[in-house]
C-alpha cells in the first residue's frame, strides 16, 4: 500500500516553530497593557511611544541595534548550551570576565597596530569567557556537578573579582571607579560616521551568527553536540564522548558570552565601569528561549529586547510611565516562553 502522507511545507514548518513565541509576546503585551490600565495609563500611548523611542526617533534604531549586539552573542552562547543539553546560566559571569580581560588588553598592551591589537583584545575576551565556562564544564564532565549550581557560583565569583580589579589594581584616574580608557588601536570603530553608538561589533555578531548556524547544522562537531543534547545514551552508543562534548560545548558557549563582553567595552564604553551592564547575561536566557535556539530567532529576539531597552527612556518621557514596565513585559515574555504548554492550551485548534 502506497504511503500518500505528504510532509509539511517549509512555510508550515516555519510557522510551527514561531507561532508559540509570537503568541507569547502578544499575550505578554496584553497582560502588561491590563496592568497599565489599572495604573491609569493608556497602553496604546505607552506602546506607541516605546516603538517611537526604539525605531523612529533620530538615532533610535541605531541605539536598538547597539544594545542588541551583546544580546545576539549572549543568546547564541546560551543556545549552544541548550543544544548540548546544558543550562549555561553563567552567561552573565562570562560576560563580565570577557569584558575585563579585553579591557585590560585594550589599554595595557601598547605599541601594536589596530590590525593586531583589536583582534587580540577580542580573542582575549572570548578566551576568558571560554575558560570561565570551561570550569563548570570540567566539573560536570568529571564530577557530575550540575552546571546550574556551578555557573551560578561562578557568576558571583566573577562579579566580586571584577569589582575588586576595577576598584583596585585596574582602577584608572578619576573619582568614579573604572578602568583606564582603551587605546584607539583596540577600539571597534563606529559603523557610520555619526554620533550614534552603533559599531562594528554588530557586524561581528552577524558574522558569528552565520558561523553558529554553520557549526551546528553543517559541521561534524555540531552534529555531535546536537546528538549529545538530544540523547546522551545514543551518543555514547555511536562512539561520541559525552564528557568531551560537555566540556567543548561549555567552552564554545563561554567564548561567545565572553566575546559579547569584549564587544561591549571595545565598541560602546571604551572602558569598564564598576557598575557594568548588569542583567544582560540573564536576559540572554529569555532571548534563547524566545528564539527557540534558532540563529534567526535569536537575532529577532535580541532586536526585540534591544528595542524595549532603547525605547524605555523615550517612553518614560512621552507616556509618563516608569521604565519598570519594561521589566514587567520582559518577565511575562519569559514566563510564557518558558511554559509554552500554557500558550498552546489557550490557542489549541
Amino acid at each position: 500500500m502506497t504511503n500518500t502522507t505528504k510532509s509539511p511545507s517549509p512555510i508550515l514548518k516555519v510557522w510551527d516553530a514561531i507561532w508559540t513565541p509570537l503568541l507569547s509576546v502578544l499575550v505578554a503585551l496584553i497582560i502588561a497593557g491590563i496592568i497599565l490600565i489599572i495604573t491609569g495609563a493608556n497602553p496604546l500611548t505607552v506602546y506607541v511611544s516605546l516603538v517611537k523611542g526604539a525605531f523612529i526617533q533620530p538615532g533610535a534604531f541605531a541605539e536598538t541595534l547597539t544594545i542588541a549586539t551583546p544580546y545576539i552573542l549572549l543568546g547564541l552562547g546560551v543556545s549552544l548550551g541548550f543544544t548540548a543539553g546544558l543550562f549555561n546560566i553563567g552567561a552573565e559571569g562570562q560576560f563580565y570576565v570577557g569584558a575585563v580581560v579585553s579591557t585590560y588588553i585594550g589599554y595595557a598592551v601598547t605599541g601594536l597596530p589596530a590590525i593586531i591589537h583589536l583582534p587580540l583584545a577580542l580573542i582575549g575576551g572570548a578566551l576568558a569567557g571560554a575558560l570561565w565556562a570551561g570550569i563548570a564544564g570540567y566539573f560536570k564532565a568529571t564530577r557530575g556537578a550540575h552546571e546550574v549550581i556551578t555557573t551560578i557560583m561562578l557568576n558571583y565569583i566573577a562579579f566580586a573579582l571584577t569589582d575588586y580589579l576595577i576598584n583596585g589594581p585596574l582602577r584608572g584616574k578619576g573619582s568614579a571607579p573604572r578602568t583606564p580608557e582603551v587605546l584607539d588601536s583596540a577600539l571597534l570603530p563606529k559603523l557610520f560616521s555619526s554620533s550614534d553608538n552603533l559599531h562594528w561589533g554588530f557586524i561581528l555578531a552577524l558574522v558569528i551568527l552565520v558561523g553558529y548556524w554553520f557549526l551546528t547544522q553543517r559541521m561534524p562537531l555540531g552534529l555531535q553536540i546536537r546528538t549529545v543534547g538530544a540523547n546522551p545514551d545514543a551518543a555514547r552508543y555511536a562512539g561520541i564522548s559525552v564528557n568531551r562534548m560537555t566540556v567543548v560545548s561549555m567552552l564554545i558557549s563561554g567564548a561567545l558570552c565572553g566575546l559579547a563582553g569584549a564587544s561591549e567595552v571595545l565598541g560602546r564604553y571604551h572602558y569598564m565601569p564598576a557598575a557594568f551592564t548588569a542583567g544582560y547575561g540573564f536576559d540572554a536566557i529569555a532571548i534563547s528561549l524566545l528564539g527557540q535556539g534558532n540563529p534567526i530567532g535569536v537575532l529577532i529576539a535580541s532586536v526585540l529586547f534591544g528595542a524595549m531597552n532603547a525605547g524605555s527612556g523615550f517612553m518614560q518621557l512621552e507616556a509618563n510611565v516608569t521604565p519598570a514596565i519594561i521589566s514587567v513585559l520582559q518577565a511575562f515574555i519569559i514566563v510564557f516562553v518558558a511554559a509554552p504548554a500554557i500558550i498552546r492550551s489557550f490557542f489549541k485548534k
